[in-house]
């Protein structure tokens, strides 16, 4: 069992029956044993940490009731949501000692955080998970910060459409869960004009970046992973043994001059629009 089980999730409650992952192709979804994508015309959706995502949240319910037709029962189903990266601040944070209580843990990692992000901390929701430590090694936490004005959007969408989204991240934290291998590995993830790279060791996260790419070129790719690389190298002392690849052109890993292989799940091959999807349904399974 892998240990991204635990995704960072904003809201976390039980099992959800259907899922959600939206992006600004379209909204990818799984429900009732089904699985499928709703294109959405350009403009419905810009993902951003900072704006209202959703420029046509019209287009977006029209797209979920059709999806799922809203059922006679007063009573919302339960959803788990999976944003774009973009939209979202992930990182990770190394600590020298971490408190083990979770009224302690809060506190620590907003004021880490503030310094990180383009809006402010004190109206962001913030998630964090304290991941194993290694011996010899700092305490390191994953944490993911969204405004508060972003992530309201998105849950008063879905409550809209007869939904309770109890469960909600990001669709590169939740593709983790699809990544099992050993060393150092780095995922490489493009959806349309975002590029999120995290470096794994040992099933350990160390790096987790996002960046908005200006014409999503080899070379600004390469401008990205190349720096990424020399960072593993650095800083853990090894080579990248593997580059995992989601929507990446197969010639960028041939350019890296590692090992690459495509991000797989249970169900098939990833794609840059249902990774998060298909990681969330295989920590549930």
């Amino acid at each position: 069992m892998s240990i991204f089980n635990q995704v960072v999730s904003l809201i976390s409650d039980p099992p959800p029956s259907h899922l959600f992952e939206l992006s600004e192709a379209g909204i990818a979804f799984a429900a009732s044993k089904q699985t499928g994508f709703t294109e959405f015309a350009p403009g419905t959706l810009t993902a951003s940490p900072t704006e209202d995502n959703l420029l046509r949240a019209d287009a977006i319910a029209s797209a979920l009731g059709q999806i799922a037709p809203v059922s006679a029962s007063k009573k919302r189903r339960p959803a788990a949501v999976i944003l774009p990266d973009y939209a979202a601040r992930v990182s990770v944070l190394d600590f020298d000692s971490f408190p083990s209580a979770p009224d302690e843990q809060a506190p620590l990692v907003r004021f880490r955080v503030k310094k990180t992000i383009p809006f402010d901390i004190d109206s962001a929701a913030v998630s964090h998970y304290v991941q194993p430590r290694q011996a010899g090694k700092k305490v390191e936490v994953v944490t993911v910060t969204v405004a508060l004005e972003v992530i309201a959007r998105y849950e008063a969408l879905f409550r809209s459409s007869g939904y309770h989204p109890g469960v909600i991240t990001t669709s590169a934290l939740a593709a983790l869960n699809l990544y099992r291998g050993e060393g150092v590995a780095v995922l490489a993830k493009l959806t349309g004009r975002a590029l999120t790279v995290a470096v794994i060791s040992d099933q350990i996260v160390k790096l987790f970046r996002c960046v908005a790419l200006e014409d999503e070129s080899t070379e600004e790719i390469l401008a990205v992973l190349q720096p990424t690389f020399a960072y593993v190298e650095d800083e853990l002392a090894s080579p990248v043994r593997r580059l995992i690849v989601c929507g990446i052109p197969p010639e960028i890993a041939t350019q890296m001059g590692c090992e690459s292989e495509p991000l797989r799940s249970r169900l098939g091959t990833a794609g840059p629009y249902n990774a998060g999807l298909l990681g969330y349904l295989e920590s549930v399974g």
